[in-house]
């Protein structure tokens, strides 16, 4: 008989939130078991509950999560793939940069040791977690939780109107039995889940006029190459397979993910280009040290671009591509006009002198967000020079060609254009679809009529779509004026919106759903 282990009390109750795919066993199992054990020792325990799903739910969950004293995400080899589950962990991790580590995440892991899938992996993989392998690990699970909890550093000033919510409990759903058939069925088709960047050799990767242009560019050594697209447009598929290709040509190249950055090193320019310089050493591996050659006197851009150009650019026998990938991140800064006029500045180097160091260097950059509603100086951006190469949605050709992939699941030319005219292209919900359709044998009728539903195969990704817009009523009022059709959005709403990858058009008159999908689903939530 497992022993219990031992209650304790404190002061005053912490809060914590457990996150898990719903009705995922045994995820769901394990949370229950969790939420159980830390309600017995006194702790307020959130698991997400609801049925009705809208703004106000998703600006609750956003704030349990920031409000709470630790996020205990359970993971699995298939949840961990969940989209919904991601945009959680990235909120807390948000939260836990600007909270003085509050949020903790402590991540349980269920039969799974495998590696992470982006972004998760970059906020987990540097982080402990505990295993859980089966009713034999439960003592083990249960004790080294109360231990973590028990020791968090003393917490914020906790926010009144948060810590004022009730606790909430979860609701356990059992899975529904499968339908029994009368003969067996054949197996079925085995694919890799949906999510995140293709790996290089993925046959799902379409390979499209963009790619065709990223490498003539390349090939060129051009100074900047811009990929631009909203979210899940396969930016970082894109740019990984360009980086290749260059590693291929005889370059070297380095990846810089501005996802992966913490708040500390987003704190100051010099914060910053450290991590940025220590990264470059690494990955090339120079012998420098940056720390040994900075000197605060030069100032911070000086240091950064004495270090690139000497120990970088000047020691490699061979050109250098740079891909820098999310790096919306840096546009919230207070110092993005600084980091971005300095890129701009090696650009306008290779015109002045041809022979200079600068000329081995391209940088490529992926990125969403509209450049010109943060960058007040022009001449300063690296965003209105170089090559531009626009990330589009999938064609109907293209479609059918994932279609033949995923051992056609859409069975005929009528099917084709419903699900076309449903997700309009949209590769991440393209390739998702296409994905659930093959590996479920999901009847298209049935697929089409849930496609807008919360418990659909598109329901993570539209409640994310939704967590999303709860954080600022004022945009999600703009878009309800594209949903209603009456009057256009401001043109800053109009390029967020898009770039966010919930509208498109070519100008804020011109202002539409993405997709039928996502109209349907707004117009069910927000109106």
């Amino acid at each position: 008989m497992m022993s219990e282990p031992t209650p304790v009390t404190t002061a005053q109750p912490r809060r914590v939130v457990i996150l898990c795919k719903r009705q995922l066993q045994p995820d769901s199992q394990i949370a229950h078991l969790i939420e159980t054990e830390l309600v017995r020792n006194g702790f307020q325990v959130f698991v997400d509950r609801a049925e009705a799903m809208d703004v106000n739910w998703a600006r609750e969950i956003g704030q349990r999560i920031s409000s709470s004293d630790a996020i205990i995400p359970v993971l699995s080899a298939e949840s961990a793939t969940n989209e919904m589950l991601a945009c959680q962990i990235e909120i807390a991790h948000e939260a836990s940069q600007t909270q003085r580590g509050r949020p903790c995440l402590l991540p349980v892991r269920v039969n799974y040791t495998g590696p992470l899938p982006d972004p998760v992996a970059g906020l987990l993989n540097p982080l402990p977690y505990q295993l859980w392998e089966g009713a034999h690990s439960d003592l083990g699970l249960l004790t080294e939780l109360l231990h973590s909890l028990q020791n968090l550093p003393p917490a914020p000033p906790p926010d009144a109107a948060a810590s004022a919510l009730p606790a909430k409990g979860v609701r356990l759903t059992p899975k529904p039995a499968p339908a029994a058939h009368p003969e067996p069925l054949p197996a079925l088709p085995v694919f890799d889940p949906v999510g995140g960047a293709l790996p290089l050799h993925s046959e799902f990767y379409l390979t499209r006029q963009t790619d065709l242009d990223l490498q003539s560019s390349l090939a060129r050594n051009d100074a900047i190459i811009l990929l631009k697209g909203a979210r899940q447009m396969g930016k970082t598929s894109l740019l990984a397979r360009g980086l290749q290709y260059a590693r291929e040509r005889g370059a070297k190249v380095v990846m810089t993910d501005f996802q992966k950055l913490n708040a500390m090193n987003l704190e100051s320019p010099s914060h910053l280009y450290l991590s940025l310089a220590e990264s470059l050493a690494d990955e090339l591996d120079l012998p420098a040290l940056p720390t040994d050659l900075w000197d605060e006197r030069r100032g911070a851009n000086l240091n950064f671009e004495r270090f690139l150009r000497r120990e970088v650019l000047d020691k490699l026998n061979c050109p250098l591509v740079w891909g820098l990938d999310e790096v919306d991140r840096l546009f919230v800064t207070s110092f993005h006009n600084e980091v971005f006029g300095l890129f701009r500045s090696w650009y306008n180097a290779r015109a002045v002198d041809p022979a200079s160091p600068w000329n081995g260097l391209t940088l490529a950059i992926a990125y969403a967000t509209e450049a010109h509603l943060f960058i007040t100086d022009l001449n300063q951006s690296p965003f209105n020079v170089g090559t531009r190469l626009a990330v589009e949605d999938f064609t109907m050709h293209q479609v059918a060609e994932l279609n033949t992939r995923y051992r056609e699941p859409l069975r005929n030319d009528e099917q084709m254009h419903r699900f076309f005219h449903l997700v309009g292209g949209h590769p991440y919900l393209v390739n998702r679809g296409l994905y659930e359709l093959a590996t479920h044998r999901m009847n298209f009728d049935v697929f089409a009529t849930k496609a807008n539903h919360d418990d659909g195969i598109f329901g993570d990704h539209l409640r994310r779509m939704l967590i999303m817009l709860a954080k600022d009523p004022v945009l999600t009022e703009e878009l309800c004026k594209v949903l209603r059709g009456t009057s256009s959005v401001t043109p800053e709403s109009f390029y967020r919106l898009r770039s966010a990858g919930i509208i498109a058009g070519t100008s804020p008159n011109d202002a539409r759903p993405r997709c039928l999908l996502y109209g349907a689903y707004l117009r069910k939530h927000l109106l």
